[in-house]
């Protein structure tokens, strides 16, 4: 298996990962070559709850949509796994199924280990372990970061917060305003943030009079980043 079918953004996507290019050489090459290309559509299933682990992914174009359903079958989003993010080690490790559903947002690229050549890895390469080890304390601080601002910080807070996380990860620059190039219903958005499409919209709304952002049909424009670093920190 190779890496070959990539394009060249794609593979950039890959190659600057906040995690994966602190990795060694020898590591990274070793990875990609373990790697399958997958394409998916719109929508497509990766995974399901319940569902045994037999993959970790990249994600090199595109997204993932991590959610799960609530008691009353509401499908609820968790998380957005951006390009240059590897996903899926966590069930590998333990071995117990998977614990969330998974689905393609948007035309997206993954590069794709199977199971057995993840393990060999773990064999070879004892950096893999640590690497994973830190990735793992990463997401438990962000865990524990959602739980404090959920628990301690005022709605606009915490949208302001996470549209420049948004911004940071899938923002395209147009002058000097930022658009967000994730695709995301204020349905999704109030979801990420365990709040109503209501109290969300309201929000945004006072955000468009204080020239934060500018609201268009299933896109977010970042107009000033100063005033939403403003609105966070209240």
């Amino acid at each position: 298996m190779n890496t070959s079918g990539l394009t060249l953004t794609e593979r950039h996507r890959i190659d600057s990962g906040s995690w994966f290019c602190k990795l060694s050489g020898d590591l990274r090459g070793a990875i990609l070559e373990r790697s399958a290309v997958r394409r998916v559509d719109d929508g497509a299933l990766l995974t399901s709850r319940g569902a045994p682990a037999d993959e970790w992914c990249g994600v090199a174009r595109g997204a993932v949509r991590v959610s799960s359903v609530s008691l009353s079958g509401k499908q609820i989003t968790l998380t957005y796994v951006e390009p240059g993010i590897w996903f899926g080690d966590t069930a590998l490790f333990d071995g117990l199924p998977r614990t969330h559903d998974a689905n393609a947002h948007g035309q997206t690229t993954l590069l794709v280990v199977r199971k057995p050549d993840f393990h060999d890895l773990l064999a070879r390469h004892v950096e893999l372990y640590e690497a994973l080890l830190r990735l793992q304390c990463r997401r438990v601080r962000l865990l524990y970061d959602v739980v404090e601002d959920l628990n301690t910080r005022p709605l606009a807070a915490r949208l302001a917060k996470q549209l420049l996380l948004l911004a940071r990860s899938y923002g395209i620059a147009q002058g000097e305003e930022i658009r967000i190039g994730l695709q995301l219903a204020q349905e999704d958005l109030a979801q990420l943030l365990g709040a109503s499409r209501q109290r969300v919209n309201q929000e945004l709304k006072g955000f468009e009079r204080d020239g934060a952002v500018r609201v268009e049909p299933a896109r977010l424009v970042v107009l000033s980043r100063e005033k939403l670093l403003e609105i966070a920190a209240r």
